[in-house]
């Protein structure tokens, strides 16, 4: 039988996502608290975390305040197979500012000879 933190996180997704029938929660209790384990279809992954993560911040406060109503700490992680995360770095390229190798980093051996 799902708890309500679980049924909760589920109804709130599903509401938000174009793969309703693809939403998954795994409830898990360890000595921390109430682990969710949310799995969504790769298309959605933006839905839920939302612009700079703002949809998944207010979802983990949403739910600390249902786990609060039980005297449970209840956290939130949303589940990324490795292969998507990979795909999705690929997709967006390197940081700004971020040297991706030698070639882009600027040459300074001009000022191995200056004597300070």
């Amino acid at each position: 039988m799902a708890e309500k933190d679980q049924e909760f996180v589920e109804y709130m997704v599903r509401s938000i996502v174009n793969h309703p029938d693809d939403v998954r929660a795994e409830r898990t209790i360890d000595e921390r608290g109430v682990l969710i384990t949310l799995h969504v279809n790769p298309e959605d992954m933006g839905y839920v975390i939302g612009r700079e993560g703002q949809t998944a911040r207010s979802l983990r406060t949403l739910l600390r305040i249902v786990g609060a109503k039980s005297n449970a700490r209840v956290n939130l992680k949303i589940y990324e197979p490795e292969e998507a995360r990979q795909a999705r770095m690929a997709e967006r390229g390197p940081r700004p500012g971020a040297a991706s190798d030698d070639a882009n980093r600027p040459d300074f051996s001009a000022l191995d000879d200056l004597k300070i």
